[in-house]
C-alpha cells in the first residue's frame, strides 16, 4: 500500500519543482520582462532575479540597448528624374517596454518598414546634388521624421546614416563630363577676371607715367636694361621722342658753356 501512494508523491515533486524553476527568470541589466497576467497588462520589470507564475503570467523579453538595423537599398527617383539606389543605417533603441510590445505587432519590423518608405519619400524631394554634397541634413531630416514616427512604439530613432548612393554608370559618365565642364568655366572666368585686373593695373600705370615724363624716361632706361642682359638674341628698341627732345636739349644747353670756357676762342 505504501508503494502505491509513493509514485504520485514522486510526481507532484517533481512537477512542483519544475514549476518552481520555470517561474524564476534572471533579467540582464538591458533587458525588461513585459508582464501579461491572465492576458492583462500587468507591469514591467526587471533588471535581476524576478517571479513568473507560470500559466497564470506571461514574461515578453525586451532588449533595451541601441539596435543597428541596415536598411535595404532602395531605388529612389530623385526631383531631378535621376535614377538611384540608396541604403542606409539606423540607430535605435526602446525606451518603453510596454508600447513596444503592446502598441505594435512587432516593433523591429515595423521600425524597418517605416525607415525604407520614409528614406524614399524624402530623398525623392531632392535633386541629386543634395543626395551627393547634403548627407548630414538629409540625415537629420530622416531621422527626425523617424524619431516622430516611432514615438508611439516606445521606440526612439538617435541617428540615421546614409551608407551608399549608387548611380547608373551612364550617369557617372554624364556628372564626371558635367564637372569638367564647369571647370573649364570656371578656370575661363578666373583667367578673364586676371586680364580685366591687368588691364586695370596698366591704365592706372600708364596714368602715372603720364603725368611725370622722367618717369617715362625711368621706364624705358630700366627696360633697355633687362633687355641687355639678354644675349641670346638682337632686340631693337624704338627711342621714345620725348625722350630725343629732352637728350637734345641737354646737349644744346652745355654746348653755349663749353665754348665760352675754350681758351682758344677766349684770345
Amino acid at each position: 500500500m505504501t508503494f502505491e501512494f509513493s509514485i504520485p508523491l514522486y510526481v507532484a515533486i517533481f512537477v512542483f519543482a519544475g514549476l518552481l524553476l520555470s517561474a524564476i527568470k534572471v533579467l540582464r541589466e538591458y533587458e525588461r520582462g513585459v508582464i501579461f497576467q491572465l492576458g492583462r497588462f500587468w507591469k514591467v520589470k526587471g533588471p535581476g532575479l524576478i517571479i513568473v507564475i507560470p500559466i497564470i503570467q506571461q514574461m515578453v523579453r525586451v532588449d533595451l540597448r541601441t539596435t543597428v538595423m541596415d536598411v535595404p537599398e532602395q531605388d529612389v527617383i530623385s526631383r531631378d528624374n535621376v535614377s538611384v539606389r540608396v541604403n542606409a543605417v539606423v540607430y535605435y533603441r526602446v525606451i518603453d517596454p510596454q508600447r513596444a510590445i503592446i502598441a505594435v505587432e512587432d516593433f523591429q519590423f515595423a521600425t524597418s518598414q517605416l525607415a525604407q518608405t520614409t528614406l524614399r519619400s524624402v530623398l525623392g524631394q531632392h535633386e541629386l546634388d543634395e543626395m551627393l554634397a547634403e548627407r548630414d541634413r538629409l540625415n537629420a531630416d530622416i531621422q527626425k521624421i523617424l524619431d516622430e514616427q516611432t514615438d508611439a512604439w516606445g521606440i526612439k530613432v538617435s541617428n540615421v546614416e546614409l551608407k551608399h548612393v549608387d548611380l547608373d554608370p551612364s550617369m557617372v559618365r554624364a556628372i564626371a563630363k558635367q564637372a569638367e565642364t564647369e571647370r573649364i568655366r570656371r578656370a575661363k572666368i578666373i583667367s578673364a577676371e586676371g586680364e580685366r585686373q591687368a588691364a586695370d593695373e596698366l591704365l592706372n600705370a600708364a596714368t602715372i607715367l603720364s603725368r611725370r615724363p622722367e618717369a617715362l624716361q625711368i621706364r624705358y632706361l630700366t627696360a633697355l636694361q633687362d633687355i641687355s642682359n639678354d644675349k641670346t638674341s638682337t632686340v631693337i628698341f624704338p627711342v621714345p621722342l620725348e625722350f630725343m627732345k629732352a637728350f637734345m636739349g641737354q646737349m644744346a644747353s652745355s654746348e653755349p658753356e663749353t665754348s665760352r670756357n675754350s681758351p682758344g676762342e677766349s684770345g
